[in-house]
């Protein structure tokens, strides 16, 4: 059974940090892409990134790009998004998704999501 999920979501002050977890099992990890996306409420969901965990490729938001990075522990089947310089407009629920294409365009596996909440 594919399973992603996420941790490490939390409440913080703006210009803080926060580093999500995206901790996958039940597929080859190296196979696949992973990405991060986000949901304000309402609003649409929105890409924020993603990462190819067979050739390390990594895409962004122009939004959260020079304040997120995203990366991949393949030993752990993890991928985490450090998050800097966090704005209240960072405020979502953030939820990571597998491709098993690779290619970051079409995600098959969900997680639950956690929130992510920036005080101003």
């Amino acid at each position: 059974e594919v399973q992603l999920v996420e941790s490490g979501g939390g409440l913080v002050q703006a210009g803080g940090s926060l580093r999500l977890s995206c901790a996958a099992s039940g597929f080859t990890f190296d196979d696949y892409a992973i990405g991060w996306f986000r949901q304000a409420p309402g609003k649409e969901r929105e890409g924020v990134s993603c990462i190819s965990s067979s050739d390390g490729n990594t895409y962004y938001a122009d939004s959260v790009k020079g304040r997120f990075t995203i990366s991949s522990d393949n030993a752990k089947n993890t991928v985490y998004l450090q998050m800097n310089s966090l704005k209240p407009e960072d405020t979502a629920v953030y939820y990571c998704a597998a491709d098993q294409d690779s290619s970051c365009l079409n995600f098959d596996y969900w997680g639950q999501g956690t929130q992510v909440t920036v005080s101003s």
